[in-house]
């Protein structure tokens, strides 16, 4: 089983989280993870998508408050082309029953209403997708961070619970060897 882990980052705590869920979910499956501005291709043989990005203006990011985010910082930003939205805008439809789970980063004071990941997962869900579990968010110390103390171990245990979630949905094989009678 194969699991594709898409992530957008600005300042690289959502690559950090995105990098602990994909270790989480290695105890179950083969995992991929790709940035999402190389492009990554959704197909067959993927049993589970996730889908993380950073909370900007009580949602998904879009070009202008990526643009805000580059003038916060004086380094690159780790994404610096399209976001989760419009790389999920571009999905088609699942051909087969695919699993997919979301997961943002997010400011810890002031807590806000609106989650990237609540709104990944509502697209993800309209496009056919399977969704084993609630949308999660990880917290990051202002604007630019880090992680909150122990974010990181959380996004790693998160990834290996949704991994057995998936995994236990998989259809088993068995095959029977006749028993010899004499």
């Amino acid at each position: 089983m194969k699991a594709l882990v898409v992530y957008e980052s600005m300042f690289g705590n959502t690559k950090l989280i995105a990098e602990a869920v994909a270790g989480g979910l290695t105890r179950h499956l083969d995992v991929e993870t790709v940035e999402v501005g190389q492009k990554p291709v959704f197909g067959p043989g993927v049993d589970l998508v996730v889908v993380g990005g950073p909370t900007h203006a009580f949602g998904m990011t879009r070009a202008s408050t990526r643009k805000s985010a580059a003038e916060q910082t004086e380094g690159d930003l780790v994404s610096r082309g399209i976001g989760i939205r419009e790389w999920i805008e571009g999905l088609g439809a699942p051909a087969e029953s695919v699993s997919a789970a979301a997961f943002d980063t997010r400011i810890d004071k002031p807590r806000l209403p609106g989650s990237a990941a609540a709104a990944a997962q509502r697209r993800l869900r309209k496009l056919g997708f399977r969704l084993p579990t609630e949308p999660e968010s990880f917290f990051v110390d202002g604007t630019t961070g880090p992680l909150l103390a122990d974010e990181y171990e959380r996004a790693h245990l998160w990834g290996e619970e949704l991994g057995s979630k998936v995994f236990a949905r998989a259809p088993i094989s068995v095959r029977f060897s006749p028993q010899r009678t004499n």
